[in-house]
């Protein structure tokens, strides 16, 4: 027994010492284990209040959203400016639908669509200078090339697909500021650090002083416009319009309205000419058409009696018959009733043979009443918000004179920074105190904005050669708006964007473009 108990006692020593350094093992492993699924536990709670407040919030920016669909949807103006209360950011609040008592903050940002450049629309000379705006060489023939290509590829879905055209570069695309966001990356809600493509919706206004703005920030293809006037009545189309329909067209009420500008005759001699590209082209339309003028050319003199040799010689050329004589009307001496008496001329064009006469002087020979124009400056002025040159309910590309920045104004053609600082300037300032109360809604609406195009003209700065050029491209409201609702917790993140792009031309607001972060 005593040998038994000299060789046991170490062997039951060296057990425990094993079972002690095993037991620890055991508890350092649970203790990995445990401090892994508590971290585990930890992540999940984490990944599911992020979530629960990216869901949340996501439903607070969606409200915000929503409610400034309603304020767009209601407001009345006939006008759309900076002025009008949408233009301001807005904000509020929701209730939290999960935690009793809490509030979900809500930003929201509206831009016009109209105040950028459309690029389904625009022409070549347009587009080089839009693109010297965003650093190309306004001289470069590579500039005017690739504006050409651009062109040539209309239209296009959206601005970022201009990165397939050919010479197109990403600072051109982008700017200098978004390409550094999208070089750097972006820090997501998570915390984790992302590269996302620029936003291509991002407003002119957004770039820094020292960044160099990029297509995203000057162009669109969502700008458009309703094709009535500022009474809310329908465009007459010039080009398709019958003489019954060209006979109702009245100046605006600034410019002597509430008389007729063409007279039957007038508006048959208009059709005879028509398939205008451009308003500047009804400037020069002939009272007097061609055709017209082929049918009373036997009929009219310059001459008391016929056979003088002026006369003659400026007949030659289209007619070898000799004419003159009695019975002809002489158009430098002929009153108005007397020059109605020739087939196809009535009162309207016969009061504007005397009154070119009366400005220009005597006609020179037969030919020369077809110098005689359809429209003074004056009419032409105030029938420009009246008349239109394509059929349709909407009118897209037209750029807005009360939103857009004097850098897009100036891109337009006939104007410069300064006319186009003119027009900034003209809006933002207070109205005159004889101008009309502007009482459209209940909000106050801030500066003196355009409530047509005709208005253009009183400006000092836009003389009536640029006007032709200008009117064109331009209206005083838009039905394509951009709107971006944040979802924003209290140190003030964003957590949750919706953005979407709004069609209001119709009884009922349509969302053409969505996307939510």
């Amino acid at each position: 027994m005593l040998f038994t108990k000299r060789f046991t006692y170490p062997f039951h020593k060296e057990q425990t010492g094993l079972s002690l350094v095993s037991t620890l093992w055991i508890l350092t492993i649970l203790s990995i284990l445990a401090t892994q699924l508590l971290y585990s536990i930890h992540i999940e709670q984490r990944t599911q209040r992020n979530f629960l407040d990216r869901a949340k919030y996501h439903y607070a920016a969606k409200a915000g959203f929503e409610w400034t669909l309603a304020v767009m949807q209601t407001d009345q103006t006939p006008f759309d400016s900076s002025g009008e209360s949408w233009a301001e950011p807005i904000a509020g609040q929701v209730e939290d639908g999960v935690q009793l008592g809490n509030f979900l903050n809500y930003q929201v940002t509206v831009t016009d669509e109209a105040s950028k450049v459309n690029i389904n629309t625009a022409d070549a000379g347009l587009i080089s200078n839009l693109l010297a705006q965003v650093g190309a060489s306004p001289d470069d023939a590579q500039t005017e090339e690739l504006a050409n290509t651009i062109v040539d590829g209309q239209p296009y879905r959206t601005v970022r697909d201009l990165a397939r055209v050919a010479g197109m570069t990403s600072e051109l695309l982008y700017g200098t500021q978004q390409m550094a966001a999208f070089t750097q990356g972006t820090t997501n809600t998570q915390g984790t650090s992302t590269s996302i493509a620029p936003d291509p919706s991002t407003a002119l206004q957004s770039t820094s002083a020292d960044a160099q703005p990029g297509l995203v920030d000057l162009a669109t293809i969502y700008s458009l416009d309703a094709s009535t006037d500022p009474d809310g009545e329908a465009l007459v189309n010039v080009n398709t319009a019958d003489a019954e329909q060209l006979t109702q067209i009245e100046t605006q009420p600034s410019q002597g309205g509430g008389q007729p500008v063409f007279s039957q005759a007038e508006a048959e001699s208009l059709i005879q000419q028509r398939e205008f590209d451009g308003f500047s082209a009804l400037i020069d339309v002939q009272a007097v058409s061609d055709e017209l003028f082929n049918n009373i050319r036997n009929q009219i003199t310059t001459e008391d009696s016929g056979g003088n040799q002026e006369n003659q010689e400026s007949e030659e050329t289209n007619n070898p018959q000799q004419q003159g004589g009695d019975g002809q009307i002489n158009i430098n001496t002929a009153d108005v009733e007397t020059l109605e008496s020739l087939n196809g001329i009535d009162q309207g064009i016969a009061q504007r043979i005397v009154d070119h006469r009366d400005s220009q002087g005597l006609f020179q020979n037969i030919d020369a009443i077809k110098d005689v124009t359809m429209l003074t400056q004056q009419e032409f002025i105030g029938i420009v918000d009246k008349i239109t040159l394509k059929d349709g309910e909407t009118r897209n590309g037209l750029i807005n004179i009360n939103t857009a920045p004097a850098e897009i104004l100036a891109l337009l053609p006939g104007m410069d920074h300064q006319k186009a600082q003119a027009i900034v300037t003209r809006r933002e300032q207070d109205p005159p105190d004889d101008a009309p109360v502007l009482s459209f809604t209940e909000e106050e609406i801030k500066g003196n904005p355009f409530t047509n195009i005709s208005q253009l003209s009183e400006l000092e700065e836009i003389d009536f050669e640029t006007f032709g050029e200008v009117v064109d491209w331009v209206t005083y409201r838009s039905h394509g708006y951009r709107i971006e609702a944040n979802g924003v917790d209290g140190t003030g993140r964003v957590v949750s964007t919706c953005i979407g792009i709004i069609d209001r031309t119709g009884d009922q607001v349509i969302v053409q473009y969505w996307r939510q972060d």
